[in-house]
């Protein structure tokens, strides 16, 4: 597999990351319910990026040293104030359940925050 991306800017886009995430998952040979996790993390992350950020784009790619998929999501938003906060549950939005991030925290075996993408702060 190649990277995918997919640009958020809707909830089509929300859906399809969600189905290409899933299909990917499959073909790696994951499990049906392991692949459905996979997917489910990937439809947080753009859900965030469409509710929070006013978009973004989820790119996806198989791993090269193991079993596995990594997915990017990078966005332009106004960032989190208080990423710890976030992650203990200790934070929701007037919009939300608060358990995104942190469902997909939860979902994964690894996940990293990078706050200030590649520009530094």
């Amino acid at each position: 597999m190649n990277k995918v991306c997919i640009q958020v800017a809707g909830e089509p886009d929300i859906v399809e990351v969600a189905r290409q995430v899933r299909q990917t998952a499959l073909a790696l040979r994951f499990s049906a319910a392991q692949a459905h996790y996979i997917a489910t993390a990937a439809s947080e992350l753009a859900a965030n990026l469409f509710i929070h950020a006013d978009g973004g784009v989820i790119e996806a790619s198989c791993l090269k040293d193991r079993s596995g998929i990594e997915r990017v999501a990078t966005d332009q938003g106004p960032g989190i104030g208080d990423i710890d906060k976030v992650l203990r549950g200790d934070y929701s939005t007037a919009d939300g359940l608060g358990c995104g991030l942190l469902g997909v925290q939860r979902l994964m075996d690894e996940m990293d925050i990078d706050r200030y993408g590649s520009e530094g702060a």
